[in-house]
């Protein structure tokens, strides 16, 4: 039986505004634009993320790309890799 490959974030480059380039572990990249989610969120605890200096402080966790020292931000990465974040 054919083994799956799970799909993980390698890389993530900061573009411009809220746009991430993210690179995958099957060679894909994805350009992913955050801005609507920033900026239709009313949630306290992640308005920090509306600052670009602290959006822009992103990091990759076992293949996830995250934000914050207890994972404030995350997003399924399945979203990330179509490119579109609900």
């Amino acid at each position: 039986m054919p083994r799956t490959l799970s799909i993980e974030v390698k890389k993530a480059t900061y573009l411009d505004g809220y746009k991430i380039s993210i690179l995958f572990n099957d060679g894909k990249n994805k350009v992913v634009d955050f801005s609507d989610f920033i900026s239709h969120n009313n949630k306290v605890a992640l308005a920090k993320y509306k600052n670009l200096t602290t959006f822009k402080k992103f990091k990759i966790v076992d293949g996830n790309l995250v934000w914050g020292k207890d994972w404030d931000l995350i997003f399924p990465v399945w979203e990330l890799y179509r490119g579109k974040i609900n």
